[in-house]
């Protein structure tokens, strides 16, 4: 299994998860090498790489340290993405929604077209799962704060039913994680760190999520047990 954006957050608590149950992990990162080479380290069989997943030569490379060091690759799990400032649209700049798209859509489509390359049985694959990270935003639009952020995730959920019904007789299941309210690092990069349990409190379930919740269900998604679903997209939310 290839864990884009795998050092921390969701995706850490993925590489964890997917390690107890039997995948070599490729732990990719792009800048927060001492966090992914001690998760690395501490998962048995799993190797750390580096990458920008918007820089396609950098995916490229990260597919082929994989071929070398682990094997064919039968599962991916599109994990890395960025937010960035809260903000209105008025406010955001070319420079900042190139960025956001960048990674959070660009970065999904090159690492899924190198793992078809490898999954599917049209080029001669065994198969395999691809799970996107969407986001709850991706429904509610994120106004007032991140519609530049929602927008990159409505754009992988259309992504998401589209590559499904473009693999599905070739072996390979696509699917969609769409958490809610996350306790990760990622929202210290918004500027309002306390949003997290505060719009969390407002969920149905009154509180925000753990990593390791969402990331229960990308492995269920990335398993045999989901062998009959593909195009769906699974909202971890606590209800919203």
């Amino acid at each position: 299994m290839i864990v884009t954006g795998g050092g921390r957050g969701i995706g850490a608590a993925t590489a964890r998860l997917a390690a107890a149950e039997g995948f070599k992990v490729c732990i990719n990162y792009k800048n927060n090498s001492n966090s992914a080479d001690h998760l690395a380290g501490e998962l048995k069989g799993s190797i750390a790489v580096q990458g920008d997943v918007s820089q396609e030569a950098d995916v490229v490379r990260l597919f082929e340290t994989v071929d070398k060091k682990l094997g064919r690759v039968t599962a991916l799990v599109n994990n890395a993405g960025i937010v960035d400032l809260g903000t209105r649209v008025e406010n955001i700049t070319a420079a900042r929604i190139a960025r956001m798209f960048a990674i959070n859509v660009t970065g999904s489509f090159l690492c899924a077209r190198e793992a078809i390359k490898r999954m599917s049985t049209r080029h001669g694959g065994k198969g395999g799962s691809i799970v996107n990270l969407s986001s709850i935003a991706a429904r509610i639009g994120g106004p007032g704060e991140y519609v530049d952020y929602a927008a990159s995730k409505g754009a992988i959920d259309t992504f998401t039913l589209g590559l499904a019904k473009e693999l599905g007789g070739e072996g390979i299941r696509v699917n969609a994680v769409r958490p809610g309210i996350i306790r990760t690092d990622i929202h210290l990069a918004s500027g309002d760190p306390a949003r997290v349990e505060r719009i969390g409190a407002t969920a149905p379930l009154g509180r925000p999520g753990d990593a390791e919740e969402v990331a229960r269900a990308i492995l269920w998604l990335a398993s045999d047990a989901a062998s009959y679903t593909t195009g769906a997209i699974l909202d971890v939310s606590g209800g919203r």
